[in-house]
C-alpha cells in the first residue's frame, strides 16, 4: 500500500525562472517549448506562456507530473517493492541524467571564465549515466527476476556485486559535491546554473534514496534465506516503510 502526500502545485503566476530552480526538469520542458527562463526567467510562466502563443495549462499538467512529493510507502512483497523501484528511481535517473548534462554543458560554456564554474561537470555525469544505466540494466535483466521468482541460493552472488557497485555510486555523489561546492552555486549564478544545481541536488537524494532501498529493505531477506539459521525468508520480511 502507497500513500503519497502530494506537493502543492505550481502556480502560473510564478516567475518562470523560480519555477526551473524549484522543480527539476522542468528545464526541459521549458527549452522544449522555446520558453526563456534563464534571460528572460523574471515574468510569470503565463505571460511566457502567451507571449509565445501556447496555452497554460497543458504545461502546468507537465509541471505537475515532474512533482514527486513525499510518500510513505508500505510493500508486502519483493515484487511490489521491485515495481516501486523501477518506476519511482530507474525511471527517473533515465530522465534526470540527460537533462543534467545538458544544463552543465551550457553553464561550463557560457559561464567558462568564472571562477567557480564546474569544469568537467557534464563529464563527469555522463561517467556517472555510463555507469548507472549499466548497473541498473544488470539488476533489470539478472536480478531482479531472480528476486521476482523467489530467489535461490545463488542471488547472494549478483546482490553483492550491486552492493559494491553501489558504494562506487557514493563514491560518484563525493565527487558530485566536491566538484560542485556541495551543490552551492555563487550569488550570482544564472538561472540555469541554479536549476543545474537543484537537479544535482534531486538526483542525488533519489539515488541516496534507491541504494537505501535496495541495500536495506529488498536484499536483505534473500541474503537471509542463503543462511537458514537467520529463519527469514524473502516473503516473510519484504514488509517495510520508505
Amino acid at each position: 500500500m502507497t500513500r503519497t502526500q502530494t506537493a502543492p502545485l505550481i502556480d502560473a503566476t510564478q516567475a518562470i525562472g523560480q519555477i526551473a530552480v524549484a522543480l527539476p526538469g522542468s528545464t526541459a520542458i521549458f527549452r522544449r517549448l522555446k520558453l526563456d527562463y534563464c534571460c528572460g526567467g523574471q515574468i510569470s510562466l503565463q505571460q511566457a506562456a502567451s507571449n509565445k502563443g501556447l496555452v497554460v495549462e497543458p504545461i502546468l499538467a507537465e509541471l505537475a507530473s515532474l512533482q514527486r512529493g513525499e510518500t510513505v510507502s508500505q510493500f508486502c512483497s519483493a515484487t511490489e517493492l521491485v515495481d516501486h523501484i523501477l518506476v519511482r528511481y530507474h525511471e527517473v535517473h533515465r530522465a534526470q541524467l540527460p537533462e543534467l548534462i545538458a544544463l552543465a554543458k551550457r553553464v561550463e560554456a557560457v559561464h567558462g571564465e568564472h571562477p567557480e564554474v564546474p569544469a568537467g561537470l557534464a563529464r563527469l555525469l555522463q561517467e556517472i549515466e555510463d555507469e548507472l544505466l549499466l548497473h541498473m540494466q544488470k539488476e533489470e535483466q539478472v536480478l531482479f527476476p531472480m528476486l521476482k521468482a523467489g530467489g535461490n541460493p545463488f542471488v547472494v552472488h549478483p546482490i553483492e556485486m550491486m552492493r559494491s557497485e553501489h558504494v562506487e555510486h557514493g563514491a560518484n555523489l563525493e565527487r558530485l559535491a566536491a566538484l560542485t561546492h556541495d551543490m552551492t552555486s555563487p550569488p550570482d549564478a544564472c538561472t540555469s546554473w541554479n536549476a543545474l544545481y537543484a537537479g544535482l541536488r534531486q538526483l542525488g537524494d533519489d539515488l541516496v534514496n534507491h541504494i537505501h532501498l535496495e541495500n536495506n529493505v529488498l536484499f536483505p531477506p534473500f541474503e537471509a534465506a542463503a543462511d537458514p539459521g537467520t529463519g527469514c525468508g524473502p516473503h516473510g520480511c519484504a514488509c517495510s516503510g520508505n
